[in-house]
């Protein structure tokens, strides 16, 4: 009898030895990032919890429209990376949380927080400019544009790449960015303009950085973080910042409203609110500037400080209507144009 007792014992450990992130719940996660940046983020958390993760990486628009379709029944416990206004314009489908760490992060990310009514908090930070392949711009004989207003220029016909503001939360930051630098009726005569340059709209924020990379495109409107990713990995691609100014996101992450894992949710939230956390982007080869102040340095993090920069509005463009109205401008005024 002691002997059976003894081997349903040690049975019992070693299944609960052999499954931890059963023991431990799992976490169902949205990604805006790059998948690689994603991947880490889902791989650490895992590691270091026993929660099993379970990751999909999609674009800010692809998330937004996913969550407003299972609304009556969330699939989602956490949304990460995609722009402050992007996640606020989701209202009432995040579920408001203050992790106990968020007091230890840079202003910003609590202003972001502040701005949603407590339903995401900032996580990393990074500035809009304009992308260059440096060989494709010495083989075509082409200047470096310096402003906004050079990148419309003649010179450039055909050779820029933008993200389409429906699906992108990167085109919906430009495109705020230039409403709130000049008014939103000189923002869309320049978007015209700007359109005869333009030979794609692509589906993902990252899409015509990459695509400058490769030498498939000579400019693209991106975030700086981005350039310096593809950058480190040896491609040949640097980046200017527009004279007149440029608009800059702050990336948050959110709980959904009605989370099925709402504990791990939370947790998830207070781990990634730490510097090792977010120290896991350089390991990926991302260099967002993180929220925490106690984040490793890295040279090629950008210095924000140094770039002239919009005065954002983050709730007034995550405003539900706000954006509608923009993008439903942007289908009928842009998104129609011959190219």
């Amino acid at each position: 009898m002691m002997l059976r007792h003894i081997a349903v014992a040690a049975g019992a450990l070693l299944a609960s030895l052999a499954t931890p992130a059963m023991a431990q719940g799992s976490l169902n996660m949205l990604c805006a990032p790059q998948a690689d940046w994603c991947e880490a983020i889902a791989a650490g958390f895992q590691r270091d919890t026993g929660i099993r993760v379970n990751m999909a990486r999609k674009s800010a628009g692809e998330i937004l429209a996913q969550i407003r379709a299972e609304s009556q029944n969330p699939r989602t416990d956490v949304w990460f990376g995609a722009s402050a206004e992007t996640h606020i314009s989701a209202g009432d489908l995040l579920q408001p949380y203050t992790s106990p760490n968020m007091a230890q992060l840079q202003p910003w990310a609590q202003r972001a927080h502040q701005a949603s009514g407590g339903r995401c908090v900032g996580v990393s930070s990074g500035a809009i400019g304009i992308a260059y392949n440096t060989e494709v711009m010495a083989r075509r004989n082409l200047p470096i544009p310096r402003s906004w207003e050079d990148l419309a220029g003649p010179a450039y016909r055909g050779e820029v790449q933008l993200p389409n503001p429906n699906s992108s939360g990167t085109a919906y930051t430009i495109i705020a960015g230039l409403v709130q630098l000049w008014d939103e009726d000189r923002a869309f005569e320049y978007l015209k303009r700007l359109n005869a340059n333009v030979n794609a709209y692509t589906r993902s924020g990252a899409a015509p950085m990459q695509a400058v990379a490769r030498g498939e495109t000579a400019l693209a409107a991106s975030f700086n973080m981005e350039t310096a990713s593809m950058a480190n990995a040896g491609f040949p691609i640097e980046m200017v910042y527009p004279s007149e100014g440029t608009s800059y996101e702050v990336a948050c992450l959110s709980i959904i409203r009605g989370a099925r894992n709402l504990a791990q949710a939370r947790r998830f939230v207070d781990w990634y609110l730490t510097p090792a956390a977010m120290d896991i982007g350089v390991t990926a080869n991302q260099f967002h500037v993180p929220a925490h102040p106690g984040a490793a340095p890295h040279p090629r993090i950008p210095d924000l400080s140094q770039i002239r920069l919009v005065d954002y509005d983050f709730a007034k463009y995550g405003d539900p209507e706000v954006r509608r109205r923009i993008l439903a401008r942007w289908d009928r005024e842009i998104g129609s144009l011959p190219r």
